[in-house]
């Protein structure tokens, strides 16, 4: 009989992001495994060109419905009578999978849970006594996980679409064209779910006008600013009112698919430590990372990316949270502000001559 997993992970963007790397190297690796992902549901089609063995379900648990401990009983039974579960594989370990872990549990449903290396990632963040140290990835602690549920894996994921060849032109022809020949596109995402990761915009906004003085000397380049939410259309739409080379997705609603095979088409995406770095390497792009309170080694850099394409200061402070969620001890956030937007300008150029 076919063995049917559960696999959950709801929030944020980035860490659901994380997973498809390891998710699909799982369906490679276990054709005769079912595979069900419940996630939030505007992020199914982040699972792009989804193995057959793989069903991805959209559940809103903050609906009535399965909200609360007698809600997530009525989804733990409701996916084991719809799917058969056997076996159920936590990537997220917070309250809510853990009840929903319980209820499953409780009808039959053995439950394997990630696990957090929350006293390694403190030696990290302390602000005395700092170990900086390289921790396992957010991707190999997914992989763990499936270790020890006893589906071993090796990554075989090769991006969202084959390695081989791109995206369809069409998956986002609502956005723009097909690139012309010779033509560069470079991707930003300036913005991040908390200011101690955001590179200050009118810093960003200067690593805009000096692309557009290369642009304006002849170099055929187009950059497509990437974010969302009314202040973040405000500031892109600004940009790209004011630099010609510029088109803000910001606002469009293009959806995920069209952003997806867009962000493959790039020369390279320049990126806050967000969901958009996350979205970007599983499309396939190079990516330029930018530092601020957050590290990569907590874990979280971009999968097949480069440390050296991660822009950052060496402070002593850094990093003072893992996920950049707690108040500059500095109060100037200096780890961004010192960032010269040159420097970021420069790393570009350099990528776009090799």
């Amino acid at each position: 009989m076919k063995q049917t997993v559960l696999l959950t992970r709801f929030s944020a963007l980035g860490d659901v992001a994380m997973t498809i790397p390891v998710i699909y190297s799982a369906c490679a690796a276990y054709p005769a495994v079912h595979f069900v992902m419940l996630t939030r549901p505007f992020m199914t089609s982040v699972f792009v060109n989804a193995p057959a063995n793989l069903s991805v379900i959209g559940v809103d648990v903050k609906r009535h419905e399965y909200s609360g401990v007698l809600g997530l009983r009525r989804l733990a039974k409701e996916v084991k009578a719809d799917y058969r579960i056997d076996l159920y594989i936590d990537l997220h370990n917070v309250l809510r999978t853990q009840i929903l872990g319980t209820w499953l549990r409780l009808e039959g449903v053995p439950c394997v849970r990630l696990s957090k290396p929350r006293s390694e990632r403190k030696t990290l963040t302390r602000e005395h006594g700092k170990q900086l140290r390289p921790l396992r990835s957010q991707i190999e602690l997914y992989a763990d996980v499936f270790a020890k549920a006893g589906l071993p894996l090796t990554d075989t994921f090769s991006g969202l679409y084959d390695s081989r060849r791109q995206a369809p032109a069409e998956k986002f022809a609502a956005i723009t064209a097909p690139r012309a020949e010779g033509e560069h596109w470079i991707g930003i995402a300036p913005f991040a779910a908390h200011p101690q990761k955001v590179y200050p915009p009118e810093q960003m906004e200067e690593v805009v006008r000096m692309l557009q003085a290369e642009a304006d000397k002849g170099m055929p380049l187009r950059i497509f600013l990437f974010g969302g939410g009314a202040e973040e259309q405000r500031v892109l739409d600004g940009w790209a009112s004011r630099y010609p080379a510029v088109t803000s997705l910001a606002g469009k609603k293009y959806g995920f698919a069209a952003e997806l095979a867009l962000l493959n088409h790039l020369d390279l995406l320049v990126s806050m430590d967000s969901g958009n770095m996350h979205l970007g390497a599983i499309a396939g792009t190079t990516v330029i990372s930018i530092w601020g309170a957050t590290h990569p080694f907590c874990g979280f850099l971009a999968r097949g990316q480069s440390e050296d394409n991660a822009i950052q200061l060496p402070l002593e402070c850094r990093p003072c949270s893992v996920f950049g969620n707690k108040p500059c001890r500095r109060g100037d956030l200096r780890c961004l502000r010192a960032i010269e937007p040159a420097q970021i300008f420069d790393k570009v150029i350099s990528h776009l001559k090799a």
